[in-house]
């Protein structure tokens, strides 16, 4: 588990393969305020990916755009898309309903796109259960959940009580963070981006036969095995819901 040594510098991945290949399904999870969006944003720029917009019943926070950072619908037009089975994953969480729309994320693969999806880990159980070792899990792990605590108050977006829901039910994601491939501590910004790109670099290298790997592809190969899952120890996971 990567907690903080000084990463490999590796080159972002390209974003014009030579041959046709289907997309990578990359799907980031991480509990309420550990910084997902923040990440995704400076991982994604400047690259020519689908993000898919998730459809959600809950209100817009300050800023937010509908069709952007979320479609914003209402419980009746959200359970009828449910009904007629339009959702590549959907949950129900803390009292509102999310979900991914499979139509343009099966086409966007199919055409050599990698698609990358930000949504609650239910969901993303949802998606490696549907997809199989076709959905890259990456789970976004607070350094500890009182840092997770401060950033949640300090956004100001929610009340008491939802505060310390969101965090019980963070405790028990990062108890069951072997379920993800990757894990990623976001404490440092910078490194945290350089792995989410290792990871993406390393699962499109793996597409390929070895001997066709470019002195790049190793190299994200190595950053991107330090988050593996299986590097993580009870202990790692541990302090940090106790800490």
């Amino acid at each position: 588990m990567n907690m903080g040594a000084p990463s490999e510098t590796v080159p972002q991945p390209d974003t014009a393969p030579s041959t046709p290949r289907r997309g990578l399904l990359l799907v980031m999870t991480g509990a309420s305020g550990v910084g997902k969006g923040t990440l995704r944003e400076r991982w994604l720029a400047g690259q020519d990916v689908f993000y898919s917009t998730s459809w959600t019943t809950r209100e817009a926070r300050p800023g937010e755009r509908d069709g952007v950072d979320y479609v914003f619908v209402t419980p009746e037009v959200f359970l009828e898309k449910v009904r007629r089975g339009g959702f590549l994953e959907h949950a129900q969480f803390v009292g509102n309903h999310y979900g991914t729309p499979v139509e343009p994320i099966e086409a966007a693969l199919a055409r050599g796109q990698d698609v990358v999806l930000e949504i609650e880990v239910e969901g993303a159980m949802q998606v490696r259960d549907r997809m199989g070792d076709e959905a890259i899990l990456v789970f976004i792990m607070p350094p500890s959940l009182t840092e997770l605590r401060r950033r949640l108050v300090s956004r100001a977006t929610e009340t008491p009580e939802r505060i310390e829901k969101r965090l019980a039910r963070a405790r028990d994601e990062i108890t069951q963070a072997h379920a993800f491939r990757y894990v990623i501590v976001n404490d440092d910004l910078d490194r945290a981006v350089a792995e989410l790109h290792a990871v993406q670099r390393a699962e499109r290298a793996r597409q390929l036969p070895e001997e066709e790997w470019t002195s790049q592809d190793h190299a994200a190969a190595r950053l991107a095995e330090t988050v593996r899952s299986s590097a993580l120890t009870d202990e790692d996971l541990k302090r940090v819901v106790e800490s």
